[in-house]
């Protein structure tokens, strides 16, 4: 597992990056920026700690879209030691798990690196000039979603929509590392 320390807002850019789905269509990550803003969210299909987390980030990606906030997800791990997470793997769990929103295969890993993502899960919400705004956990407890206490992602987001000053602390993600290629 991983701690990851949080970047926070202006002090890094949405990179301009395209990465194909798991049907092999194109999707460029600034062309997903909605009204408002974007979250980007590293996750896999193994890690125990991002099957936790997959059932709300799929349920918060429709309320942030009726926000003005588009979601996309990032696989890193698209590694040959892990064929779980490989893109065969990502398109059953599109329909498993109800994704509707791009999951994206980052086969190189560069846009990973790029944003010096750490585990899976690792959620990076940016405003609409693309300018880093929260990057942070989902809520308190990846655990159980019942023992959960703060939200922080949607709050977050609602603080974004009402032009208010990102929220402190971001407390860190925590998850399973990637599954680095080299």
């Amino acid at each position: 597992m991983a701690l990851v320390a949080s970047i926070y807002k202006g002090e890094f850019q949405l990179p301009d990056f395209t990465l194909n789905d798991s049907k092999g269509v194109a999707h460029n990550l600034k062309e997903q920026m909605g009204e408002k803003g974007l979250v980007v969210a590293f996750t896999c299909n193994h890690c125990p700690y991002a099957i936790a987390v997959w059932p709300r980030l799929v349920r918060h990606a429709a309320t942030l879209k009726a926000m003005g906030i588009n979601t996309i997800a990032i696989n890193p791990n698209i590694h040959p030691d892990f064929p779980e997470d490989n893109v065969d793997a990502m398109k059953e769990k599109l329909v498993e798990w109800g994704i509707g929103f791009p999951y994206l295969a980052d086969d190189t890993q560069d846009v990973s690196k790029a944003f010096d993502a750490q585990c899976t899960p690792d959620i990076y919400m940016f405003d609409v000039n693309g300018e880093l705004y929260y990057h942070g956990r989902i809520d308190d407890y990846w655990k159980d979603e019942a023992r959960v206490n703060t939200e922080e992602l949607l709050p977050a987001a609602e603080a974004l929509v009402a032009g208010k000053p990102a929220p402190q602390p971001q407390h860190p993600t925590i998850g399973c590392s990637i599954k680095w290629l080299d």
